[in-house]
C-alpha cells in the first residue's frame, strides 16, 4: 500500500511542478520553493524540538518561518548581498532572543544552534534552485536535477530491495545497503547523462555532466542518511505525512538539499 501511494503521489505532484517550472515566473517558482522550505523547516524544527509548544519554541519557530520565506524571495531578487544581509539580521533576531530568555531557558544556545543549523540546511539551500531558475536554461537543469535524484532514490530501493546483502550505515538507517546505493550511483550516472543529452543536444555538455551526477547522487545519498541521523537521534519515524506514502516534505527533498549546492556550483564554475 505504502508502494502504491508513493506512485500515486508522485503522479500527482510531478505535472504540477513540472508546469510551474516550464510556464511559471521566477516569482513563482520562488512562491513553489517557499512553500516547500516552510513546510520543511516546520518539520525540521518539529524533529529538534520533539513535541515542545511553549512560547519560546514558537518564537523559534516564528523567527525560522519569516526568515525562511525572506530569504528565498531575497534570492528571487538576484542578489547574494540581500541574502547574506537576511542571515545577519537572523543572528542578530537571535541574540535579542538571548537576552530576553537567558536566565529562563537553560538551553537556549541549543536552540540557537539547532535554528541556525536548519536556516542553512533547508531554505538557503532551495535559495539556490531559484538562482538556477534564472540562469540559461536553468529550468531544463531543475529538471535534469529531479530526473537524477529520482533515479538515485530508485535505483537505490529496487537495487536494494532484490540485491542488497550488506548494509550501508546500520546504525543510522538499517534498511540501506552498499548495493542499493551503488545501484542508486550507477542510475543516477545513466539518466544523468541521458537526460542531459536529450535536453540540451550537447554531447560534450552530457560528458562533462556525469561527474556532476555522481557527486550529487552521493551527496543526496548523504543527505539521506543526514536526516535518518537526525531522526535516530530523536526516535522519530518520519518527518511528517503531509505527502502519502512518503512521509514529510524533508523525508522527500533531504537528498535534494545537499544535491542542489553541487548541481549551482558546476553551473558556476565548471560548465
Amino acid at each position: 500500500m505504502q508502494h502504491l501511494q508513493r506512485w500515486l503521489t508522485a503522479i500527482i505532484l510531478v505535472p504540477l511542478v513540472l508546469w510551474i517550472l516550464l510556464n511559471g515566473t521566477t516569482l513563482l517558482v520562488a512562491a513553489l520553493v517557499s512553500a516547500v522550505a516552510i513546510f520543511a523547516i516546520r518539520e525540521y524544527l518539529r524533529i529538534i524540538c520533539g513535541n515542545d509548544d511553549g512560547p519560546v519554541s514558537q518564537t523559534i519557530k516564528i523567527i525560522s518561518y519569516t526568515i525562511s520565506m525572506v530569504l528565498i524571495m531575497g534570492a528571487c531578487l538576484g542578489s547574494w548581498e540581500v541574502m547574506i544581509l537576511i542571515l545577519a539580521l537572523n543572528f542578530m533576531t537571535l541574540n535579542f532572543f538571548v537576552l530576553f530568555r537567558f536566565t529562563s531557558v537553560p538551553h537556549i544556545f541549543d536552540l540557537i544552534a539547532r535554528q541556525v543549523l536548519g536556516v542553512m540546511y533547508i531554505p538557503l539551500s532551495l535559495s539556490l534552485l531559484v538562482f538556477i531558475h534564472a540562469a540559461d536554461g536553468g529550468t531544463f537543469w531543475i529538471i535534469w536535477l529531479l530526473i537524477v535524484a529520482f533515479a538515485n532514490d530508485t535505483g537505490a530501493f529496487y537495487t536494494g530491495t532484490f540485491f542488497g546483502r550488506h548494509k550501508l550505515a546500520p546504525q543510522i538507517s538499517p534498511k540501506k545497503t552498499i548495493e542499493g546505493s551503488a545501484g542508486g550511483l550507477a542510475a543516477s550516472t545513466a539518466a544523468g547523462f541521458v537526460f542531459c543529452l536529450i535536453f540540451f543536444s550537447d554531447l560534450s555538455l552530457a560528458l562533462l555532466a556525469i561527474p556532476c551526477a555522481v557527486v550529487m547522487a552521493i551527496a543526496g545519498q548523504i543527505g539521506d542518511l543526514f536526516e535518518s541521523a537526525m531522526k535516530r537521534v530523536t526516535q522519530v519515524k518520519d518527518s511528517g505525512k503531509i505527502l502519502p506514502g512518503h512521509g514529510g516534505m524533508l523525508d522527500r527533498i533531504d537528498g535534494l538539499l545537499l544535491a542542489i549546492p553541487v548541481l549551482y556550483a558546476f553551473l558556476v564554475f565548471v560548465r
